[in-house]
This record gives C-alpha cells, structure tokens and sequence, in this order.
C-alpha cells in the first residue's frame, strides 16, 4: 500500500494506492492550513481503505516548488511516518505529478509547461515533453517573463491568461495521480527534501555586528 500525499499547493491531498488501482483519496481545498488538515486526511483515507498504519508499505510526498510552511508539513511528516513505519519515502517534484496527469487525461499533445501559484505575482514553471518527461529544472519568475502560446497546465496558467493564452488543467497537485505515477514508474523519484527556488518568508535573524567604543564596527 503506498500512501501519497502532497502539499505544495494551498490545497491538501491524500491517496492510497494498493499497487493496481488507488484505493482511497480525498481532497481539502481550506486554504494554508496544512498543519491542521493533513494528519486527519491520511486518517479518513487509511479509514476509508479499511486498513491500518502498519499497512502501509511505502510513502509518495509532493516535494514541491512550493510555499515554505506547505512543503515543511507534508515532508516533516512524510519522514516521520517512513520512520515509524519502517518504509521508503519517495519524494516527487509536484509539477512532474501534474505534467504526468495531464498526459494520462489526454488534455496535452506534444510539448507543454506546467505552472503553479508562486505568489507575489510570480509562477513556478518546467517544461515537458510529450511524455511527461521533464525538459528543464524548475524555475520561480513572473509570467510576463515566461509567457508562451504552448498548452500550460496548473494554476499558473489560469492566474496569469495574458501570458499563457493556452491554459490547461489539472489545476493542482493531485495525490491520487502522484501515486499513480510513483507505481507506473512515470516519474523522477527524488529525496524527501523540499524544492523551494526561494528563500523562506520568515528567516532567523542574523547576529548584529558588534560595536567598538569609537563607534567603528568590529571586523
């Protein structure tokens, strides 16, 4: 039984794939309150499957891009239930989830991008091939930058349609298509740490320099 889950978007999604068919899924769409909603999703879908923790055998997590707080939680928790459970982990860039659903659903034909909501006006974008298969490394830029007629799947593209005309769904990381993937062997499988592209909102703040008697910083 592989267990997925993904939260780099402001959505919260959960799967449970047996190793022929997804079992299990369900979907929150409260907005930035990963913390609050995961636990209890993985709960309702092992509930649903009628099996226990000790029945899973392996984990998928969604290791973003994403926001810093989102990522944290669903991969926090993805290496602590590997531990517990004794399982492997399998991280999975969410825009590769994404690409690999929209292929499989027929809405792509040839070359194509995914884009999600980076906010402050910005997009996480890759670029695909017909396949699914990634052609570039993720980047975070603003859409004016990035704009092209190629379909575009994800959020990104519904958000900012003046740079991508070609919009496409899905529209965000999808669990139950994340462990498709990871069982189908369609995706790369990555560590279970989190792909930012940005430095968090919230950072420690650094030492203030100390100061000599003649006012001059010391070195």
């Amino acid at each position: 039984m592989l267990l997925a889950f993904d939260t780099a978007s402001p959505s919260v999604t959960v799967a449970l794939h047996d190793g022929t068919e997804v079992v299990a899924a369900a979907t929150s769409e409260i907005g930035m309150r990963h913390g609050e909603q995961l636990a209890p999703l993985i709960e309702q879908v092992l509930a649903a499957a009628g099996i226990t923790p000790g029945g899973v055998t392996g984990i998928a997590v969604g290791v973003g891009p994403g926001p810093f707080t989102g990522l944290r939680v669903g991969l926090v928790t993805a290496r602590t239930l590997a531990h517990v459970l004794d399982v492997p982990v399998h991280g999975v860039c969410s825009l590769d989830a994404l690409a690999a659903e929209a292929v499989a659903t027929g809405v792509v034909d040839g070359d194509f991008l995914v884009a999600t909501d980076a906010r402050r006006k910005e997009v996480y974008l890759a670029s695909y091939d017909g396949n699914g298969r990634r052609q570039s490394a993720p980047v975070v830029e603003r859409p004016a930058v990035l704009a092209t007629d190629l379909p575009v799947v994800g959020e990104g593209a519904a958000l900012y349609p003046d740079a991508f005309p070609n919009a496409r769904t899905p529209l965000r990381p999808d669990a139950a298509w994340l462990a498709r993937a990871v069982i189908a062997h369609q995706v790369e499988v990555l560590g279970p740490e989190p792909l930012y592209l940005r430095r968090p909102d919230a950072e420690i703040p650094r030492a203030a320099k100390a100061v000599l008697p003649d006012g001059a910083p010391a070195k």
